[in-house]
């Protein structure tokens, strides 16, 4: 059976995403993606590049996602989607690039630093 497979990265999410041709079924980690992405606004950024390309209905999607939080997860879908979507068509790539679904959000939460409470959080100061 033939399938697409890439990785998507988004704060600390990692995410595994393999697309076949089908029906239009999503399984994130097992579940359904409405079970495991309980807002709708989550579905909806997983949904964006396949909607761009109307492909929604003909694609199933599989993915193992881990790390971070479901806001990071779904980013990390979207991306890895978008790239899996550029070796099933390499046509698609200027659509995808345009609406900037295959850039990688760099912002990650920064390191704490020793001797500080936080990352860049101080203790109160006191002259004497």
């Amino acid at each position: 059976m033939q399938y697409f497979d890439a990785i998507g990265r988004r704060k600390e999410s990692i995410a595994r995403v393999r697309l076949t041709p089908g029906t239009g079924k999503r399984t994130a980690n097992k579940r359904t993606m409405k079970n495991y992405f309980a807002r709708e606004t989550l579905e909806m950024i997983i949904e964006q590049p396949l909607k761009l390309v109307n492909l929604s209905e003909k694609i199933d999607i599989n993915v193992n996602v881990y790390g971070g939080g479901l806001s990071g997860q779904a980013g990390a879908i979207r991306l890895g989607i978008s790239r899996a979507l550029i070796k099933y068509d390499e046509e698609l790539r200027s659509q995808l690039k345009k609406e900037g679904f295959l850039t990688r959000d760099p912002r990650m939460v920064e390191r704490k630093k020793a001797g500080f409470p936080k990352a860049r959080k101080r203790f109160q100061f006191s002259k004497r």
